[in-house]
């Protein structure tokens, strides 16, 4: 069987039934080897030369951004292992060619500290004016969000994916199920953050049972992602905050504020769920305020008379 276009279906089932790769990875690599398959022309594997290999990775560069190409890339290498384990091909052709990538460096946007407080505060104000059952309900439930994307780190898919046996309120912990099946355990620290959680899960027991996620939207089904980011807006307006909030910024600002506070580097990547030290060392060119510091009052040129 040469056939490329059924071979791709058949690596795809593969990374789904047996890798048990998840939705989002699977989605990826079905786009990349569909533009790839088009891109080279071929229908078959003793098509794929290195020469056209060579080809392709340099129109990937062209058109895409370094970040894009490298994933594009990845995913080949990875098709291509396949091919290997399936006796496909006897030689790898892609283990030859070299690939370099000049990633600019996009550091992580974080919320100032005294900007989370005000947008805080603004949500608990609005907690003592609600007018109604209904509207109290769901300010309890947008400050339990907030609250616990800023006190975990936690990524807004995760969040929003949480049931209820993962929040356990009598251990403080919460239980998240990451990339890559992955779970890690994070631990509440702040009483204010247990208690409107609490708070949170009285007030709205029944609908959370009946949703089966922790999170429930008006219609007591799953919170979504784009109404937490709709939420936002909402209290950034309330609050008269010009910063663009997203949900993932709450998360940069909790890495970054544990960096400062000198926590070691891999008890932030064991929170934040990376798999590897090197996604986590990106806040480290963030947190300059931390820097100034330790040049301010550690440096021996104050200690000079002169």
């Amino acid at each position: 069987m040469n056939n490329l276009e059924e071979i791709i279906n058949n690596y795809l089932n593969f990374c789904e039934f047996q890798k048990r790769l998840d939705a989002k990875t699977l989605k990826a690599y079905r786009i990349d080897l569909k533009q790839f398959q088009e891109l080279v022309r071929a229908e078959s594997i003793p098509q794929l030369t290195a020469n056209i290999l060579e080809n392709y990775i340099s129109t990937l560069h062209k058109r895409c951004k370094p970040r894009t190409a490298k994933r594009k890339i990845a995913t080949l290498k990875a098709f291509f292992h396949y091919l290997e384990y399936k006796d496909f091909i006897t030689a790898n052709p892609l283990n030859k060619i070299q690939t370099k990538f000049r990633e600019p460096i996009i550091l992580p946007k974080v919320i100032p500290l005294h900007t989370i407080e005000t947008f805080l505060s603004v949500m608990y104000q609005q907690k003592a004016l609600a007018d109604s059952l209904y509207q109290k309900r769901c300010i309890i439930r947008d400050i339990a969000v907030i609250e616990l994307l800023f006190a975990t780190g936690i990524r807004i898919s995760e969040l929003c994916s949480l049931r209820p046996a993962d929040i356990n309120l009598y251990d403080q912990t919460v239980l998240i199920y990451g990339k890559g099946s992955k779970e890690r355990k994070i631990q509440l620290g702040n009483d204010n953050v247990i208690s409107i959680l609490h708070e949170y899960q009285e007030e709205c027991h029944d609908d959370i049972q009946a949703c089966g996620y922790f999170f429930v939207n008006r219609l007591k089904r799953r919170l979504s992602e784009q109404s937490v980011r709709e939420m936002i807006n909402k209290y950034c307006s309330l609050a008269a905050i010009d910063l663009h909030i997203t949900p993932h910024m709450f998360r940069h600002s909790f890495a970054t504020c544990l960096l400062e506070a000198d926590v070691d580097i891999r008890y932030i990547q064991e929170m934040l769920g990376h798999s590897s030290i090197h996604i986590t060392e990106i806040y480290t060119h963030v947190a300059m305020s931390k820097q100034k510091d330790i040049l301010t009052t550690k440096h021996p040129r104050k200690n000079f008379s002169i």
